[in-house]
């Protein structure tokens, strides 16, 4: 079994609903996402002879996604006041309002969601919130 790395990282912020402590406050991160696939066999065509995937292509889906998340507001849907959702985005702040609590756990599968989509075998993908802190999610075998 071959296993392929590769990183991203990104600003934003987020906050936990309904959490009691300092994550009940928006507050910001440096994401680190670590992006693992895997395969069994190598390709055999003249440009890929030897690899999986070019790293080039998987470093450049794996950046897209770590960019749209870029500087923004990570929250859970219907989590805000309509108001202050509506304040925000007469303000243009970039809100990503997502169907799950942004938690490290949750971060993970949902990138790992999003690169499978692209068509990769995937292996894991671990998600820091800060340097010593992260999450890991990998489908059951």
């Amino acid at each position: 079994m071959y296993i392929l790395k590769t990183e991203a990282s990104f600003d934003s912020a987020h906050f936990l609903a309904g959490y009691e402590g300092k994550c009940s406050n928006i507050h910001g991160h440096r994401w680190k996402i670590i992006l693992e696939v895997k395969t069994e066999e190598l390709k055999d065509d003249v440009q890929h002879r030897g690899m999986y995937v070019d790293f080039g292509e998987l470093k450049k889906d794996l950046r897209e996604l770590a960019d749209s998340m870029d500087h923004a507001l990570i929250i859970e849907k219907n989590t805000l006041k309509e108001t202050t959702l509506e304040a925000l985005k007469s303000e243009n702040f970039h809100i990503i309002a997502l169907d799950f609590r942004p938690t490290a756990e949750n971060m993970a599968r949902y990138f790992h969601e999003k690169i499978k989509a692209l068509g990769y075998n995937m292996h894991a993908v671990t998600v820091y919130e800060t340097p010593t802190n992260g999450a890991t999610y990998m489908e059951q075998c």
